[in-house]
């Protein structure tokens, strides 16, 4: 099984690994336009104000800049432990020991506008690069990471269950038919029903949690929502698609 995570725009700076090695990468397929983003980010970094621009950034964010034009020479560290905010905070990956971590680093995975796919241990530097973010002269980033990401995904999905839980703008870089897709909604007293924005994150946080550590190998949405279940969570299913529950 692999979970598969959104990134996020906050990151842990620093690090102690090596500078960034492609290679070192999983997904070697992706490695072409991996390059050309990251070369592409560290020119861009020349000119602060083009860099604002594509990447949404206001003047204050300008170290965002400057990571970028160190992408190559900065350290690096886990992409789990390079990922922060509300998900990574519930998923709280530093907590885990022994077989829950080994099973977790097996099985998560991150969709990142930068590098398309990485596994939990990938070492990656800190960066700042959105789905939403536009290079100058170029297509959109799902213009150019579907062509070469969805083959992969595809091919990881025959041998093994994908639950996605990327938010929309990442699922966009690569689709993936057949993923267990997991939404979460708030129910209210009366029975109404809304849908959760900001503590979205963290409940798919507390949902990757409990499928990365768990001894149970699911094979499709029905064990995962059965795995879910155990934990405590309220799960509805329909089909490949999970409702976590949770009280408004």
């Amino acid at each position: 099984m692999m979970l598969l995570l959104p990134p996020s725009e906050t990151k842990r700076i620093g690090g102690d690994g090596p500078a960034l090695r492609l290679d070192a990468l999983h997904f070697p397929a992706l490695n072409p336009l991996r390059r050309s983003l990251a070369d592409e980010l560290v020119a861009l970094a020349d000119d602060r104000e083009a860099s604002r621009g594509a990447l949404g950034l206001s003047p204050k964010q300008d170290a965002e800049i400057d990571r970028n034009a160190a992408l190559f020479t900065s350290p690096t560290v886990p992409a789990l432990r390079r990922y922060t905010g509300v998900l990574y905070d519930a998923l709280d990956i530093e907590t885990l020991r022994g077989a829950e971590l080994s099973r977790a680093n097996s099985r998560l995975a991150v969709g990142s506008a930068l590098f398309g796919l990485v596994r939990a241990e990938d070492p990656v530097p800190a960066y700042r690069l959105s789905a939403a973010s536009k290079l100058p002269g170029q297509a959109t980033l799902a213009a150019r990471w579907r062509p070469v990401l969805e083959p992969v995904l595809a091919d990881i999905a025959a041998h093994e269950l994908i639950v996605d839980l990327r938010s929309g703008s990442y699922a966009g870089l690569g689709r993936l038919p057949g993923a267990v897709d997991v939404d979460v909604v708030a129910e209210h007293a009366d029975g109404r029903r809304t849908v959760v924005s900001h503590f979205n994150k963290a409940h798919k946080g507390r949902l990757a949690r409990v499928l990365a550590s768990s001894r149970a190998e699911p094979a499709d949405a029905a064990a995962v929502a059965a795995v879910a279940r155990r934990a405590g969570m309220r799960v509805e299913r329909r089909g490949n698609e999970l409702t976590v529950v949770v009280p408004a």
